[in-house]
């Protein structure tokens, strides 16, 4: 079989760094563009009476694998575990199909443009099929969640230095910014194996360049940058 991305998406995350390890955990908004070939109000209509869809996507920053690796390291178990590939959402798959449920916001019908929240993915990233999410088939909510019932994790707390606060409140909507900057920080961008706290990072977010170091469970904004 065959398959053509229908869409695309586009969101402030530029990068593979920074992007949320599961969707649903930022309320960062993006958009669904469809391609040419699909850009028909009828392919959404109906769509409009469900508050979550499905996103079929690739990981398209990510090399094709040139042989098959059965086994991957989760960063949430630390990157020191190896478990199956089928068992994990790593995007080092296959067919580097990902999975994402996102919240669908609305839908513009000039396009039709869908704006949604809460997804995991890159801008740019190409979307493949688009499903509603029916939560009487689709939650289950007392099913077993493998390692991930018990690898404790805590989100960092952001502080802001007084001059990235600066360049925050110059800002048209300094408050969401500042809110959207602190949900994607706290889910820790660094790569699991990084603990230095003299290390300085770099993260783009829309128009900015985003410098931070990590001391402990403190995540601190050193700077923000326009690009």
């Amino acid at each position: 079989m065959e398959i053509k991305p229908v869409a695309d998406y586009h969101g402030p995350l530029t990068t593979k760094f920074g992007i949320p390890r599961q969707s649903g955990l930022i309320d960062l908004p993006g958009e669904i563009v469809f391609r040419p070939a699909f850009r028909s109000p009828d392919a959404v209509r109906g769509l409009e009476g469900f508050d979550r869809i499905w996103l079929i996507w690739e990981f398209s920053d990510h090399p094709d694998a040139k042989t098959f690796q059965a086994t991957v390291r989760p960063p949430r178990l630390g990157g020191n575990t190896a478990l199956g590939v089928f068992a994990t959402r790593s995007p080092f798959r296959p067919n580097r199909l990902g999975l994402s449920c996102v919240e669908l916001v609305r839908i513009d019908p000039e396009g039709p443009v869908l704006h949604v929240k809460g997804a995991d993915l890159m801008d740019g990233t190409p979307i493949y099929d688009i499903k509603p999410y029916v939560p009487y088939a689709d939650a289950f909510p007392e099913a077993r969640g493998g390692f991930t019932d018990t690898s404790a994790w805590e989100p960092l707390q952001v502080d802001f230095s007084p001059a990235a606060l600066e360049v925050l409140a110059a800002q048209p909507d300094p408050d969401v910014l500042r809110t959207r900057l602190e949900q994607v920080l706290a889910q820790d961008p660094r790569p699991r194996f990084h603990h230095d706290p003299d290390r300085l990072y770099g993260m783009p977010f829309g128009p900015f360049d985003i410098r931070f170091q990590v001391k402990g469970d403190t995540l601190i904004v050193i700077g923000i940058i326009s690009t």
